[in-house]
């Protein structure tokens, strides 16, 4: 079976802790970037556009500071 292509965020700094996707006609794999190899999400192409369609959605903050109240 071939390895997935795993590709990292442009919006990851280096060092940070991040999360990988790979794509394949039938699913969406995700993983974090401190351990690639371990844990692997798997999840349809379909799902995986709902959550960045949401993600999207929601207004940006920044996640080192906490939520306002």
């Amino acid at each position: 079976m071939k390895q997935p292509v795993w590709q990292k965020s442009s919006y990851c700094a280096q060092g940070d802790s991040c999360v990988h996707v790979a794509a394949t006609p039938a699913a969406i794999h995700i993983t974090e970037s401190a351990d690639p190899s371990g844990a692997v999400l798997t999840t349809t192409p379909d799902a995986f556009r709902t959550l960045l369609r949401s993600l999207k959605a929601e207004p940006r903050r920044d996640h080192r500071s906490p939520p306002s109240p």
